[in-house]
């Protein structure tokens, strides 16, 4: 199931909404979300719902353990125990493949090539155990001793396939003593109004023309089609996993949850590192706390620490060389802004550091969408003037004059303009005396609104992917 369906939107949530609020302890609470949980990971894959209910119970006993044997010599084997266990599902259901083949491939073997659908939000709910038993071995938390609490930490469904990765430490108090608020829960239904129309009214329309650009031979496309195509896409990835991310935050509030912040508005960033501060926040995180520090920082190995880490940030992303090559990519990146780049940049008008940034942002994405390397080789070649000169004209220009409006709303969006006319309008509405009652009925009637387009637009249109359920 996904949140940008009209199941979810309208029997799903609301049956869970109802029940979850007629339901009067918070324990028996927890339980319905448990179990509202695995029915909607279970929507479309059921069995994995038995490799979900492993990997929370084997991490919940370690986090046990790891408090148990605090301060012997048997303390960081329950740590060491848990790493093994979940990055060894992580690389059977998900890598096992891309190893075989590639094993094949450098020696002449030929090891049958093991496939496996793969696990729903493995990546995401692997990482978040992970953390939960490392910051328990850290004493940053204590282990949660209700078995049903941490399963429901692990379960929850508003952040359960595609993220963002959700640590203990941010909700555990919530997990234990959760206050509900009207405030809280008319600014999760705004939340995720927004992230559904950012979804399915931006991210749906920017993958139609990215289907249109990009699953066709490159040597067809002029140049100016391959960049548009690349520029659809880096508007979809970005429409897609935020507004995801919108809607998982949104959710969180409604019941009581409040998720960290995943997007920050990243293509309006400078620099390679400031637009990974901004982007995917909850991923770039995790791989700073618990791989890059832990492996020495900028103090001890820089350079290979800085490498690891954003190859390891490729791979995540999916079992094929173009990922890695493209968390490499950044990593080259970051690493030429610490010897020189970022200075230069500093000294340089805003506007030409912005553009750097695009443009290297814009081209990487080349890396992320093309697995196969001769394609990808074929569509950079056109991008970058090797287009057929006796092609016949393109409707390019027909295109973006049908898609004028939704482009500038598009890009507009990609900017803080949200926020800031939402404070101009609190500070009118503060200076002015205008009842808060009246406000109330300006956001529900932009939130019905927002609802109604995107209801609208899945119901006439049958493109829906989520991309970031594929990693």
């Amino acid at each position: 199931m996904v949140f940008a369906s009209l199941a979810f939107l309208f029997i799903f949530l609301p049956a869970n909404l109802c029940i979850y609020y007629l339901t009067p302890k918070d324990e028996y609470r927890n339980i319905v979300l448990i179990l509202f949980s695995f029915v909607f990971y279970a929507w479309g894959e059921p069995i994995w719902v038995c490799l979900l209910f492993l990997s929370a119970t084997v991490d919940y006993f370690h986090g046990l353990l790891v408090e148990r044997y605090r301060g012997t010599r048997w303390e960081r084997a329950p740590l060491f125990s848990s790493i093994v266990v979940n990055i060894g599902l992580l690389v059977a259901f998900k890598y096992s493949g891309f190893l075989y083949q590639t094993i094949n491939e450098i020696f002449s073997t030929s090891f049958e090539v093991q496939t496996y659908s793969l696990p729903i939000g493995i990546s995401f709910y692997t990482f978040q155990t992970i953390s939960y038993v490392v910051d328990v071995y850290r004493g940053e938390v204590k282990p949660q001793r209700s078995y049903f609490k941490f399963l429901m930490f692990v379960s929850l469904y508003h952040q359960l396939v595609a993220g963002p990765i959700v640590r203990y430490a941010h909700i555990a108090k919530e997990v234990d003593d959760r206050r509900h608020t009207l405030s809280d829960f008319v600014s999760g239904v705004s939340r995720f109004c927004m992230g559904l129309f950012k979804k399915v009214c931006i991210a749906n329309v920017a993958g139609e023309l990215v289907v249109r650009y990009m699953e066709t031979d490159p040597s067809l496309l002029s140049v100016g089609e391959s960049w548009f195509g690349l520029l659809m896409f880096s508007l979809q990835i970005y429409y897609d996993f935020s507004g995801y991310s919108d809607m998982a935050i949104g959710l969180g509030m409604m019941f009581g949850f409040h998720y960290h912040e995943n997007f920050l508005y990243p293509y309006i960033a400078r620099t390679a590192s400031e637009f990974w501060r901004r982007w995917h926040i909850s991923l770039g995180t995790f791989f700073r706390d618990y791989v890059y520090i832990p492996l020495g920082g900028k103090k001890r190995h820089p350079i290979r620490n800085l490498f690891v880490v954003w190859g390891l940030t490729g791979l995540w992303h999916g079992a094929s060389w173009n990922f890695i090559l493209w968390g490499l990519y950044f990593g080259f990146l970051i690493w030429l802004e610490r010897l020189f780049l970022k200075r230069l940049l500093n000294a340089l008008p805003a506007f030409v550091s912005h553009c750097y940034l695009l443009f290297a942002v814009v081209v990487s994405w080349a890396l992320f969408y093309f697995t196969d390397f001769n394609q990808l080789l074929d569509y950079l070649a056109v991008m970058f003037g090797g287009a057929d000169p006796t092609l016949p004209g393109t409707d390019l220009g027909r295109v973006i004059q049908e898609h004028a409006y939704w482009l500038v709303m598009a890009f507009v969006l990609c900017m803080p303009v949200y926020p800031w006319l939402l404070g101009h309008v609190e500070t009118y509405v503060a200076e002015s005396g205008l009842r808060q009652r009246l406000t109330g009925l300006a956001v529900i009637g932009c939130n019905m609104s927002l609802l109604l387009i995107s209801t609208a637009m899945l119901v006439g249109r049958s493109y829906n992917p989520f991309l970031y359920f594929r990693f």
